[in-house]
């Protein structure tokens, strides 16, 4: 990889990982769910005006939409909002790449590599350690990891129909799948507030809104969406699979850092000792136990 591509697959990094805190502060003043329904509103217009509609059946735009981003996000807004922590989150949602293997082998009958056991059975001792050490000291409700988790398994199904898509004769560009699918979860995620927290609720977010909560729906669709997913396909389309998504290990990284500078959060020994197994269980799933050994004649 260039120096140049380097540090735009690092930006991205610092891009995905800042996201967990502009959610936090984006929901100080707006229901989670009507939160996320403009964030998919403001990525898919105006570009859909400028992007071609990707040449996939419908029921697959839906079935992505729904999962990746509806899903997906419903769960995640709603359990920060509910008080999980933006750093935990970040770690926490990193779940998908595990619950991904399992639904791969479901679906498309992959083998499980010995690595990829290895690595499920670390991440989820990590998970029931970070739990542990959260309601031991009543600093995170249990809905909170329930509904993260939720989140991480939505991803892992789109992931899934993600790769059905691709499979496709005609694959669509990416820019193209995620502007377009973006349209999916808009009508759901307003539906769904008009449910949980009514007319009134919404009308007053909508007259009360402030910068604050402006500024992060901005960075949500435009820097963390379709900037971020523009490059981060760049890449994909550029170099081997290998090369590039490893770097979304340094996603939680830089969640849990800027969550701890920017909040104020903390964690606490066991805490910290399970986001370190959850850490080792996805870095195994990546790479394996192997030691590379230099070689010289």
């Amino acid at each position: 990889m260039t120096r140049k591509d380097g540090l735009l697959a690092m930006l991205v990094v610092v891009v995905w990982g800042l996201n967990f805190v502009v959610i936090k502060m984006g929901l100080h003043n707006m229901p989670p769910l009507l939160l996320a329904g403009l964030r998919f509103l403001l990525v898919a217009f105006p570009a859909l005006l400028f992007v071609a509609r990707p040449k996939i059946p419908f029921r697959l735009l839906a079935a992505y939409g729904l999962t990746i981003s509806f899903g997906q996000f419903a769960f995640l807004f709603s359990a920060i909002k509910f008080g999980m922590p933006a750093g935990l989150a970040s770690l926490v949602l990193q779940a998908q790449a595990f619950f991904t293997i399992i639904l791969g082998a479901c679906v498309f009958k992959e083998r499980l590599q010995g690595k990829q056991q290895a690595g499920i059975s670390l991440a989820v001792i990590g998970v029931l350690v970070l739990i542990e050490g959260s309601l031991g000291g009543q600093h995170v409700a249990l809905l909170g990891f329930m509904l993260t988790l939720a989140a991480a398994f939505s991803w892992a199904c789109g992931n899934i129909f993600n790769k059905k898509i691709m499979q496709l004769e005609a694959r669509p560009p990416i820019m193209s799948l995620v502007v377009w699918s973006a349209l999916i979860p808009v009508l759901p995620f307003f539906a769904a507030s008009f449910l949980f927290d009514g007319a009134a609720v919404m009308w007053q977010s909508l007259i009360a809104i402030d910068m604050t909560t402006i500024l992060s729906l901005v960075y949500l669709a435009f820097v963390a969406t379709i900037v971020g997913y523009g490059i981060w396909g760049s890449l994909l389309g550029r170099y081997e699979t290998w090369r590039v998504a490893p770097l979304s290990l340094l996603v939680p990284v830089v969640g849990m850092a800027s969550a701890a500078w920017l909040l104020g959060e903390t964690l606490s020994m066991t805490q910290l000792a399970g986001a370190l197994l959850i850490m080792g269980g996805l870095y195994i799933n990546v790479f394996g136990l192997r030691v590379r050994r230099t070689v010289t004649n």
